[in-house]
């Protein structure tokens, strides 16, 4: 069975398809199941709707054509709907017409701030969450035949057998890239307990790291659409095999792990230099 057909590239590659259609004016008919599906806007800036020969079948600000797939022999049309501005992603909508009856439809994600990222089987779609350390999430399935199931549960997990003689901060996209490390990972654990995947969210948003003139890693980031409010802060002393977190609150000075008496001076004076509110 070719498992996962819908691989992360193949996921993009839908992403960049919506981002082209978002520029489409009038989105081509889709033809499908001896009949068309068609995505209409009456007005300027009103909802968009989708239908299959004049049956309305979902309705949202953005609706995008993702592809017709084959899931247990069934062709299944994808679209992802959302209303934007409300940092969700968007849903998806699966449309398919059992032989002589009427089309159906099914979605995921309408009530839930967005849908998993989608990976297409030959009999079913997983609906895979994508996790931040310290994080669990429900993998859930859905066919035209079964409808919707719970296909399993997955936990965060570093990469195993990886240590701090590893760790390489120069690399990182972003500093959260490190918690792949299982020595890292540990130690943050330690430190943060069941407060990592909150540490982790206040990071998401940022950039490559720095160093300190002694060669401690560290970056700011901050929480998706919430940048100035609760963002974070985390250095890597590979040398030293210890972890640094800090994190803005409405207090004069940030939450701190350890605490932060217990800081190198030159990475105090670096997180408040990159906490410090806009001037």
């Amino acid at each position: 069975m070719k498992f996962w057909r819908t691989t992360i590239a193949a996921a993009l590659g839908l992403v960049a398809l919506s981002a082209a259609q978002a520029q489409e004016e009038k989105p081509a008919p889709v033809p499908f199941a001896g009949g068309t599906l068609t995505i209409t806007q009456t007005e300027e800036y009103g909802e968009k709707t989708l239908s299959f020969d004049g049956k309305e079948l979902a309705k949202a600000y953005f609706v995008y054509f993702n592809g017709i797939v084959k899931v247990g022999g069934t062709d299944v049309a994808l679209f992802d709907t959302g209303d934007g501005g409300n940092a969700c992603g968007p849903a998806k909508v699966m449309v398919w017409k059992p032989e002589g009856q009427d089309v159906q439809r099914a979605s995921i994600g309408e009530d839930d701030c967005g849908a998993p990222p989608a990976g297409v089987s030959d009999d079913a779609i997983y609906f895979v969450p994508w996790l931040l350390p310290g994080a669990s999430g429900d993998v859930r399935k859905w066919s035209p035949q079964t409808g919707f199931a719970l296909a399993g549960r997955l936990s965060y997990t570093p990469d195993p057998g990886t240590g701090w003689a590893d760790v390489d901060p120069a690399k990182y996209d972003n500093i959260i890239d490190a918690f792949h490390n299982e020595a890292v990972y540990g130690e943050a654990k330690k430190l943060l307990g069941d407060g990592l995947t909150e540490m982790a969210t206040s990071l998401l948003v940022g950039g490559g790291t720095e160093k300190t003139k002694s060669g401690i890693a560290y970056a700011r980031g901050c929480i998706p659409h919430a940048c100035g409010g609760g963002d974070g802060f985390m250095a890597i002393d590979t040398k030293g095999k210890k972890l640094y977190f800090a994190r803005q609150t409405d207090k004069a000075q940030p939450d701190a792990w350890p605490a932060l008496k217990t800081w190198p001076g030159e990475l105090r004076e670096a997180m408040k230099t990159a906490l410090a509110p806009p001037q």
